[in-house]
């Protein structure tokens, strides 16, 4: 699952995905779990629809937290589960559904180095055709009882990758609990960020949840331009 990825430029990323110029002050532009992040949302004072860049954690803050500082790991969410965890199920329903820019992300690769150095190789995911990711997501209003502090979070959606050529060999490899040995590719659950393309957008952020699980899907390998970092 993606842990680090770098960000466009404040500007870039309003001119992109066609947003009304809004001075956020994103900040650092390689991201990483618990950092603030920069992502896209249907806007949330327009009645009608339009888009707005919003800064916020990325690793989601759940409405049963107690502190947003929590100790688990949120800032990953499989797709599958979306509609049951109880960390995501609301945001998901509530089309809380966002697009998180990225120009590239990292992933490990262990392949030979885990048998000879026994620690993974970084490599970078940038897109064949130079334009930026928009990986999908979901996000949410955190509010400190004690405080009144508002908090804004985002989660990043990830997809079983089990048999893609390049996503489905990223990550240690999952190990048979009887023979100690790595299971075969195409039996482990390999993951896989979800790239939401430009025309697709709207599609993405206004339309129904049956409309947003019709984009859950794997990008084809010839979308991806990957190699170590």
């Amino acid at each position: 699952m993606c842990n680090r990825y770098h960000s466009p430029d404040e500007g870039y990323i309003q001119q992109y995905w066609r947003l009304n110029p809004r001075q956020l002050g994103l900040g650092a532009r390689d991201v990483f779990p618990r950092s603030p992040g920069g992502f896209i949302r249907r806007a949330v004072d327009d009645p009608g629809y339009s888009k707005e860049l919003a800064v916020g954690r990325w690793g989601l803050i759940p409405w049963f937290s107690k502190a947003p500082d929590i100790k688990y790991s949120t800032n990953n969410a499989r797709a599958e589960e979306v509609a049951d965890k109880a960390s995501f199920k609301d945001p998901w329903k509530r089309g809380q559904r966002c697009i998180i820019p990225a120009t590239t992300f990292d992933e490990p690769y262990w392949g030979p180095y885990e048998a000879q150095f026994k620690k993974c190789e970084w490599w970078r995911f940038k897109r064949a055709d130079g334009d930026p990711w928009g990986l999908a997501g979901l996000w949410n209003i955190w509010t400190d009882r004690a405080t009144g502090e508002v908090h804004e979070s985002y989660t990043m959606l990830t997809l079983n990758a089990d048999g893609h050529e390049i996503m489905g060999k990223m990550h240690k490899n999952e190990l048979n609990p009887d023979t100690k040995k790595p299971l075969p590719l195409d039996h482990q659950d390999k993951r896989s960020v979800i790239p939401i393309e430009l025309a697709d957008v709207d599609q993405w952020l206004e339309g129904s949840i049956k409309d947003a699980q019709a984009l859950l899907k794997l990008a084809p390998v010839e979308v991806f331009a990957a190699g170590p970092a």
